[in-house]
């Protein structure tokens, strides 16, 4: 007479692998970053970062010669330079926060869930990230992009590159992604307190804030990246949120690159046009950044302060992203409570 089946393995073959299951992993993942403020790691950044054809959307008959003909011998030293004011005892800001923010959602969530970080170029990359994850039994794994405003250029190609790693896997773990949160009230909220309290803190108080975000290409927009319409959203509830009606507010694009058209008003020039129109006292936010890094530092804190003094401005500050602290970590763990939700 046949057993009934128990639904449990009876006899495992002497020789069976060890499995480890049953567990749930997050990995966060920023843009990047080199990793050193050298030339040599500067050009194995660049090299990865502009020959992804989601961020350069040129043929690569065409943009690989530009790419390594000219800019990665030109760009790395001036990168470098740049990079070197702004690094860290412990590394790079960006490397340096992301890490701080995994190690702080980890103590919030506690043993149940595995956390992790990694840098969709340099290191630590996705992939090894992911196979630490997976040897460690996280057979469901929650991916979460840190850009609150999507677009191809950054959410999407953190998908290809988890694609990819999914590709070599026989036994694949489950996978979500974390959508943008652009218009979420806790992400909006959470801004809205952080930059009021900053903005309090001030010696001063500005004629104007400017909202700064990532500029992208023109032809994003024409061809349907929500990028543009979720910067503007965000800038629109924040105003609202942070009620300052004494301060006006002005959204702008940073970080122009090459000869396309990009997205405007480009942050360096508003800036200065500000100051030469009489504008004696600005402030500068970076919204779309969930830590700050060599744009919000060296390009906003830096360049743009020059920018206004020398054109006639007087006061000037820049207003740090959410990055580790406390206002910021609580909307993270919202954020990621809730996408984890039936898994936990």
């Amino acid at each position: 007479m046949t057993e009934p089946f128990s639904g449990l393995p009876q006899h495992l073959p002497a020789d069976h692998p060890p499995v480890k299951s049953g567990k749930v992993g997050v990995l966060l993942v920023n843009l990047g970053t080199p990793d050193a403020p050298e030339t040599g790691p500067v050009r194995r950044y660049l090299a990865e970062f502009l020959s992804d054809k989601r961020v350069i959307e040129i043929p690569s008959l065409i943009w690989q010669p530009i790419l390594r003909g000219i800019i990665l011998n030109t760009r790395p030293k001036k990168s470098a330079a740049a990079y070197k004011k702004v690094w860290w005892d412990r590394g790079s800001p960006l490397a340096v926060i992301t890490e701080d923010q995994a190690i702080g959602l980890q103590a919030r969530l506690g043993e149940n869930v595995m956390v992790d970080w990694a840098m969709r170029y340099g290191e630590p990359a996705i992939a090894p990230q992911l196979d630490k994850l997976k040897e460690a039994g996280c057979d469901r794994i929650l991916l979460a992009p840190m850009y609150p405003q999507y677009s191809g250029a950054t959410s999407a190609t953190v998908v290809d590159k988890v694609s990819d790693w999914l590709r070599e896997q026989r036994w694949q773990p489950a996978m979500r992604t974390v959508p943008p949160y652009h218009d979420d009230p806790t992400y909006i909220r959470a801004l809205a307190k952080d930059i009021g309290t900053q903005l309090d803190a001030l010696d001063f108080t500005p004629e104007v804030l400017l909202m700064s975000f990532h500029g992208m290409p023109l032809r994003t927009l024409t061809e349907g990246d929500p990028y543009h319409c979720h910067c503007q959203k965000t800038s629109r509830l924040l105003q609202a949120e942070l009620n300052r009606p004494d301060i006006r507010m002005v959204t702008t694009f940073q970080s122009r690159f090459g000869p396309a058209k990009w997205l405007e008003p480009a942050t360096d020039d508003t800036i200065i046009a500000e100051a030469e129109a009489g504008t004696k006292r600005m402030a500068i936010a970076a919204p779309g950044f969930s830590a700050d890094c060599l744009e919000t530092l060296e390009e906003l804190g830096m360049e743009g302060r020059d920018e206004f003094i020398e054109a006639g401005g007087e006061k000037f500050a820049r207003i740090e992203c959410l990055n580790a602290r406390t206002t910021g970590m609580d909307m993270i763990e919202a954020i990621i409570r809730r996408e984890l939700a039936g898994w936990v």
